[in-house]
């Protein structure tokens, strides 16, 4: 189904301190994030109008900053003010929003130093990365043949853009197959994760997570691990090999995009959405609205 494109919307976005009309918020073509990938971004969903985990969310991209070597010329509390902001001037109530920052064109080559920082966000209504669907069912995953990178190769430990470009090949080789997504294991063969989310393999009652060494440690996978210890379950970081698989009772996969979302398939095994994970993703949509309405109540009062 057809959409329209990201670049020519109704709206506005938020770039360098100031609001722009969507279609004015463009870059030159001599950017050096489009030719070396030096950017880092956040995904953040917004429920009734208030974003899950702002704050998280803020600190996470001053760190991918930090680590790609260059230093966002705005404080935290300016970017969740930002974010905010974008959102009421776009009146997005449930959707996504797309903090971004970047070098700039001063220095084309692989030495930027003198390249100015800039920073953008943007909303959309987007109230599900999978159909409603998809996601009751479970989604269907097939081992990419691209790795996860070793964490002395990449910065494995940002939010960097460069990052995603296997992500985005193994996706489109899942999807032609006839898969929602990818699964990819890490340099070692371990699973890691999919293209977008943290993997999560119930067995006997104990939840397993790999652990995230070579991959972001999601802000929704520390959520969910959260919901779930508080609920008395059993959590284990751990190393996960891909022959554990099949005897799994139950796996699901988590991400502020994803949320909770079970996984009934991968290659050729089958699996259940078993109660577990049904119990999850009730206990993360009730956590998120549960926030939501905490923020409104204490924007009334104040």
């Amino acid at each position: 189904m057809a959409t329209t494109p990201y670049d020519d919307r109704d709206g506005f976005i938020w770039m360098d301190g100031e609001f722009v009309p969507w279609r004015d918020a463009r870059v030159h073509v001599l950017t050096h994030a489009l030719h070396y990938a030096s950017a880092v971004f956040e995904g953040e969903r917004a429920y009734a109008g208030r974003i899950f985990k702002l704050e998280e969310h803020t600190e996470r991209l001053f760190h991918s900053a930090q680590v790609l070597n260059f230093e966002i010329p705005y404080t935290q509390d300016q970017v969740n003010d930002a974010c905010k902001e974008v959102l009421a001037r776009n009146g997005i109530t449930d959707g996504y929003v797309r903090p971004i920052a970047w070098r700039g064109s001063e220095m084309m080559g692989v030495s930027a130093q003198a390249n100015t920082i800039h920073r953008g966000i943007a909303a959309w209504e987007w109230p599900a990365y999978f159909t409603p669907e998809a996601r009751l069912a479970g989604i269907r995953l097939t081992t990419s043949r691209w790795r996860r990178p070793a964490p002395d190769t990449a910065p494995t430990n940002s939010k960097a853009a460069g990052l995603y470009m296997i992500c985005t090949i193994s996706k489109h080789a899942a999807e032609a197959a006839g898969y929602n997504d990818a699964l990819m294991l890490d340099w070692r063969g371990r699973v890691a994760e999919t293209t977008g989310a943290n993997f999560f393999l119930v067995k006997d009652g104990v939840i397993n997570t790999p652990i995230p060494d070579c991959f972001l440690d999601g802000i929704t996978r520390r959520t969910v691990m959260d919901l779930a210890r508080q609920a008395g379950f059993e959590v284990v970081e751990r190393a996960i090999v891909p022959s554990e698989l099949a005897t799994a009772d139950e796996i699901f996969i988590t991400g502020t995009a994803a949320e909770v979302t079970p996984v009934n398939t991968i290659d050729e095994m089958t699996f259940s959405v078993g109660p577990i994970t049904k119990q999850l993703m009730e206990a993360y949509d009730a956590c998120v609205r549960a926030h939501a309405s905490d923020q409104s109540a204490q924007r009334k009062v104040g």
